[in-house]
């Protein structure tokens, strides 16, 4: 079992990602923040999870303000952006930022449960 930090300010999302995740990925959450505060905060102070699925714009501050102060890359963080704002522009600032993919909600949450079931598998 993998675990994974919900970053994601919709209850009804949170629900159908915790559901989704489990039933296809073998993931976990173990944790959500619906601010960037409350995101930086949980990750700085709990053991670092397998995935972080990160959401762009929150109750308060922006999933890229997340990238920005948490450097991903830096700390071994597995950041997904999930957003339903994945413009070509915000794709590009979040694969800079450190995020490792970026999935649309509208259209391409098939292609994200996908990415997520297989990320953790070994290479052949």
């Amino acid at each position: 079992m993998h675990s994974a930090f919900l970053v994601e300010d919709q209850p009804a999302q949170r629900e159908i990602l915790s559901a989704a995740l489990a039933s296809v990925s073998d993931i976990e959450p173990v944790g959500w923040a619906e601010t960037e505060m409350e995101a930086i905060d949980w990750l700085r102070s709990h053991p670092k999870p397998d995935l972080v699925v990160l959401d762009l714009f929150l109750n308060a501050g922006t999933g890229l303000g997340v990238l920005i102060k948490l450097q991903p890359q830096t700390l071994g963080l597995r950041v997904v952006v999930l957003s339903n704002s994945a413009t070509s522009l915000l794709r590009r600032s979040c694969l800079l930022l450190g995020a490792e993919a970026v999935f649309d909600k509208a259209d391409s949450m098939e292609d994200f449960l996908e990415h997520c079931r297989t990320m953790f598998e070994p290479e052949h």
